[in-house]
Protein backbone atom coordinates (compact mmCIF):
# COMPACT_ATOMS: atom_id res chain seq x y z
CA UNK A 1 0.00 0.00 0.00
CA UNK A 2 2.90 2.45 1.16
CA UNK A 3 4.66 1.62 -1.95
CA UNK A 4 1.39 2.34 -4.41
CA UNK A 5 1.31 5.32 -2.76
CA UNK A 6 4.81 6.32 -3.39
CA UNK A 7 4.77 5.61 -7.46
CA UNK A 8 1.03 7.58 -7.23
CA UNK A 9 3.11 10.53 -5.99
CA UNK A 10 5.61 10.27 -8.11
CA UNK A 11 3.56 9.93 -10.86
CA UNK A 12 1.26 12.77 -10.01
CA UNK A 13 4.75 15.16 -9.49
CA UNK A 14 6.48 13.89 -12.75
CA UNK A 15 3.18 14.26 -15.36
CA UNK A 16 3.01 18.15 -15.09
CA UNK A 17 6.66 18.31 -15.53
CA UNK A 18 7.43 15.64 -18.55
CA UNK A 19 4.42 16.82 -20.78
CA UNK A 20 5.66 20.52 -21.46
CA UNK A 21 8.93 19.03 -22.28
CA UNK A 22 7.68 17.20 -25.18
CA UNK A 23 4.65 19.99 -25.86
CA UNK A 24 6.57 23.03 -25.93
CA UNK A 25 9.30 22.07 -28.22
CA UNK A 26 7.29 21.11 -31.21
CA UNK A 27 5.60 24.65 -30.49
CA UNK A 28 6.70 27.70 -33.04
CA UNK A 29 6.25 30.96 -31.22
CA UNK A 30 6.45 34.43 -32.75
CA UNK A 31 9.99 36.34 -32.00
CA UNK A 32 8.43 38.46 -29.16
CA UNK A 33 7.43 35.05 -27.24
CA UNK A 34 10.76 34.01 -27.73
CA UNK A 35 12.18 37.13 -26.31
CA UNK A 36 9.66 37.19 -23.45
CA UNK A 37 10.24 33.70 -22.75
CA UNK A 38 13.97 33.81 -22.65
CA UNK A 39 13.68 36.46 -20.34
CA UNK A 40 11.96 35.15 -17.72
CA UNK A 41 14.64 33.17 -15.82
CA UNK A 42 16.41 36.75 -15.03
CA UNK A 43 12.99 38.09 -13.82
CA UNK A 44 12.86 35.54 -11.51
CA UNK A 45 16.46 35.27 -10.24
CA UNK A 46 16.24 38.96 -9.53
CA UNK A 47 13.18 38.65 -7.65
CA UNK A 48 14.59 35.93 -5.38
CA UNK A 49 18.27 37.58 -4.87
CA UNK A 50 17.10 41.05 -4.64
CA UNK A 51 15.10 40.78 -0.97
CA UNK A 52 17.93 39.23 0.40
CA UNK A 53 20.16 42.36 -0.93
CA UNK A 54 18.28 44.52 0.88
CA UNK A 55 18.29 42.31 4.33
CA UNK A 56 22.17 41.24 4.32
CA UNK A 57 22.76 43.19 7.69
CA UNK A 58 19.86 44.48 9.78
CA UNK A 59 19.06 47.70 10.04
CA UNK A 60 22.11 48.45 6.84
CA UNK A 61 20.32 47.83 3.42
CA UNK A 62 23.07 50.15 1.97
CA UNK A 63 25.70 47.14 3.06
CA UNK A 64 23.88 44.79 0.39
CA UNK A 65 22.96 47.63 -1.96
CA UNK A 66 27.02 47.72 -2.24
CA UNK A 67 27.82 44.19 -2.46
CA UNK A 68 25.08 44.35 -5.30
CA UNK A 69 26.64 46.81 -7.70
CA UNK A 70 29.81 45.02 -7.41
CA UNK A 71 28.49 42.16 -8.70
CA UNK A 72 26.62 43.49 -11.04
CA UNK A 73 30.42 45.18 -11.77
CA UNK A 74 32.13 42.27 -11.52
CA UNK A 75 29.56 40.17 -13.40
CA UNK A 76 29.50 42.77 -16.32
CA UNK A 77 33.31 42.41 -16.54
CA UNK A 78 32.64 38.60 -17.97
CA UNK A 79 34.03 36.87 -14.63
CA UNK A 80 33.22 33.43 -13.34
CA UNK A 81 29.99 33.38 -11.27
CA UNK A 82 32.42 32.14 -8.50
CA UNK A 83 34.55 35.06 -8.72
CA UNK A 84 31.18 37.01 -8.73
CA UNK A 85 29.66 35.85 -5.82
CA UNK A 86 33.21 35.72 -3.87
CA UNK A 87 33.52 39.52 -4.89
CA UNK A 88 30.36 40.28 -3.73
CA UNK A 89 30.94 38.65 -0.22
CA UNK A 90 34.25 39.81 0.02
CA UNK A 91 32.84 43.44 -0.19
CA UNK A 92 30.00 42.64 2.52
CA UNK A 93 32.45 41.42 5.02
CA UNK A 94 35.18 44.04 4.62
CA UNK A 95 32.56 46.97 4.66
CA UNK A 96 33.29 48.87 8.04
CA UNK A 97 29.26 49.42 8.66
Amino acid sequence: MILAIIIGMAAVTMIPRVIPAFVVEKLQFRGWVNRWLNAIPFAALGALIFPGILYVKEGTPLVGIIGGVVAIGLGMLGLNVILVVAGAILTVFLLPF
